[in-house]
């Protein structure tokens, strides 16, 4: 018995993707029940293979792809960023949910970003908002907003300018049109806050960080982590909406009600609830989430 479970483990599949395969219920047990786990976890699979090989002659990783590298180097930085992503039902390795590696103590780990597209992704989902705009402007720009007299920026440049035309980065924007009609604020940040924001972020100068590789992306997701403030977002908004809904369904079905009211159809929100408690324990080995269940390290014929 003893050396049937030996050789169960010794063949069990430790890479990063198995690993997500093992798990695949876990995630399953926390993403949104509007997307397909087993279209999520294939997702997941695929983004190990993008991104930059290792080219290095002499490493012994040579010709590995670097996400696949950091995630086998530290399965259990992998596997929680994965159940970040999961949580907010985001596409993990896309716009929505970047997959980056960086260096820690000089072995490539993974680092798990909402990126800003997975920001407007949950700001949809609340039901509140109809439309989210989010642009940079560039030192060629025309752009002019006066908080109080313009409801919105008023940005224009030349159609199908380059980059260079445009200039260099000095601002960006962003503002949320409400399903009623409104407008939430105008969030605009300049090179300032930008700074301030970028210095915050750890290792926001390393060569692999997506500030030195995606900054259009990063100013971005800056202004609509912003904009977030003043637009709902909560699993708690949803609640209200539904329960409200819920009510005047009640209300138009019950015996006082008018004739008629019984056919209108009450404004429901699309999609489920979905919780806003932070992820803090991973998958045990019984595929629940159990404290300090992660594995830490690669264990190569371990009991992981």
């Amino acid at each position: 018995m003893t050396q049937t479970v030996s050789n169960a483990v010794a063949q069990r599949d430790n890479s990063p993707s198995g690993l997500i395969k093992q798990y695949s219920e876990s995630f399953a047990q926390v993403l949104p029940s509007h997307v397909k786990a087993a279209t999520w976890v294939r997702l997941a699979q695929g983004a190990l293979k993008r991104g930059k090989r290792i080219e290095a002659q002499g490493d012994p990783n040579y010709g590995r792809f670097e996400l696949e590298v950091a995630a086998a180097n530290n399965p259990g930085t992998f596997l929680a960023a994965l159940l970040d992503a999961a949580r907010q039902g985001l596409e993990p390795g896309t716009e929505q949910y970047y997959l980056t590696p960086r260096k820690v103590k000089g072995r490539l780990e993974i680092l798990g970003i909402t990126g800003y597209q997975g920001h407007i992704e949950l700001m949809y989902r609340a039901g509140a908002v109809a439309s989210v705009v989010a642009e940079v402007v560039r030192e060629n720009d025309e752009y002019r907003y006066q908080r109080g007299i313009d409801e919105v920026p008023i940005h224009r440049f030349k159609p199908f300018a380059r980059e260079k035309e445009r200039g260099k980065l000095v601002g960006v924007y962003a503002y949320a049109r409400m399903k009623d009609g409104a407008v939430s604020r105008v969030v605009e940040l300049n090179q300032d806050d930008i700074d301030r924001i970028k210095a915050s972020s750890q290792g926001a100068n390393s060569e692999y960080s997506p500030w030195v590789k995606f900054p259009v992306q990063m100013w971005l997701k800056s202004a609509v982590r912003q904009l977030q403030k003043w637009v709902p977002t909560s699993a708690e908004f949803r609640r209200e909406q539904l329960r409200a809904a819920a009510e005047a369904h009640r209300v138009a079905t019950g015996p006082d009600a008018p004739d008629g009211a019984a056919t209108v159809q009450s404004d429901y929100i699309d999609g489920d609830v979905v919780d806003d408690a932070p992820a803090e324990a991973g998958p045990d080995s019984a595929g629940g989430f159990g404290e300090d269940a992660w594995p830490e390290t690669a264990q190569p014929g371990g009991n992981r």
